[in-house]
């Protein structure tokens, strides 16, 4: 009977979030995703050049990541670290990219193929990762949340 319950509820959820991106127009889900893609390589330019300007333009207020070491990183954070060069990247090759809508939220998962080293050494490799927009009062689109993985070849550790 739970199971049944749990089916039931789990179909009721996809046909819901399927029809909040089947109800935008296919031209508006177009142009977002144009808008989606432009923001992606301005945040793939901004971490590359260490530009703060272009960085607090794309990151909302209460913007929160999870970094692929598992800490919390707020945009103050992440400005400061942007600033101080914390982590410099030499590379960062994204591929893979599936841009999804939810309403005025779009959700990016991607593979990055990152050359680049922090204050604990190098961190080169590859990620993937997940990075939410939301489209706020205004129009604009703003990045609000973040996660990325390290993906471990087999038998590396940490």
């Amino acid at each position: 009977m739970a199971i049944g319950l749990m089916l039931i509820a789990m179909f009721a959820l996809t046909v819901c979030a399927s029809g909040l991106q089947a109800g935008m127009p296919r031209a508006q889900k177009h142009e977002s995703r144009h808008e989606i893609d432009q923001l992606e390589e301005t945040w793939r330019e901004a971490i590359l050049k260490s530009n703060t300007t272009a960085m607090n333009a794309l990151l909302a207020d209460d913007y929160l990541a999870i970094t692929a070491s598992g800490t919390l990183q707020t945009k103050e954070q992440a400005l400061a670290n942007l600033r101080m060069g914390r982590t410099h990247f030499t590379a960062l090759d994204i591929s893979d990219r599936k841009v999804r809508f939810y309403g005025t939220t779009a959700l990016v998962t991607s593979l990055a193929e990152v050359k680049a080293t922090a204050g604990d050494g190098d961190i080169s490799g590859s990620y993937r990762y997940t990075r939410v927009y939301v489209r706020d009062a205004q129009g604009v689109w703003k990045i609000v949340s973040f996660e990325a993985s390290r993906i471990r070849e087999a038998g590396e550790h940490k």
